[in-house]
């Protein structure tokens, strides 16, 4: 177990169950990063692992934005350690949009900043709200990849990678038995059928 793992476990952010995803697929874990960031200590030190990795592999960001909410937090905290702006996406109308005044010039090399990558959905709608202001996005930076190879077209920089079981909600093992389904990000979705019940 690497260090940021540790840190996961030490704040109680690795979660066993029934979980529905923010892609609509289910999964038999969570990592709930918020946990571990209520910590600043902690989530400096998990976030310097990333920091740490960047600079060996010579990547030079102007800017890091974090969709919201997940990415605020490690985008805020990732800008401080790399000496850039910190920026976030959030949902207008169902898309991820900037907001609050928030500008990105022509050819500007971007980071995207997340909590957790399962499928990129979140940062990849990130991404296209940011080129379509001119900005160049350079990878992913992310506490925990659980990404699968082909998934996302970037690079990912990782503090850790989980791999835990997902699956379609049409053939989850899960709903066939009374674990009941529990929702626990930050995107509006309902259950599929056959599910016992939705905690928010």
């Amino acid at each position: 177990m690497d260090r940021t793992q540790e840190l996961l476990k030490e704040s109680g952010a690795l979660l066993h169950g029934h979980f529905l995803l923010s892609s609509g697929k289910h999964s038999d874990g969570y990592v709930q990063c918020a946990k571990l960031l209520m910590h600043p200590e902690r989530a400096a030190e998990a976030v310097g692992v990333i920091a740490d990795k960047l600079r060996r592999a010579g990547v030079q960001a102007d800017m890091v934005c974090g969709p919201a909410m997940g990415g605020i937090v490690i985008a805020y905290e990732l800008g401080r350690q790399l000496g850039v702006p910190a920026i976030f996406t959030e949902r207008e109308n169902g898309e991820m949009t900037l907001r609050r005044g928030f500008e990105v010039r022509e050819g500007q090399r971007i980071l995207i900043a997340e909590d957790v990558v399962t499928t990129g959905k979140s940062s990849m709608e990130s991404a296209r709200a940011l080129e379509s202001k001119g900005a160049k996005v350079i990878g992913i930076a992310c506490l925990v990849d659980r990404s699968e190879a082909g998934t996302v077209s970037v690079p990912i920089y990782s503090s850790t990678q989980i791999r835990i079981n997902t699956y379609d909600a049409d053939t989850c093992p899960l709903c066939r038995s009374d674990e009941p389904l529990v929702k626990p990000g930050s995107r509006n979705l309902t259950p599929s059928a056959g599910c016992r019940d939705l905690y928010i």
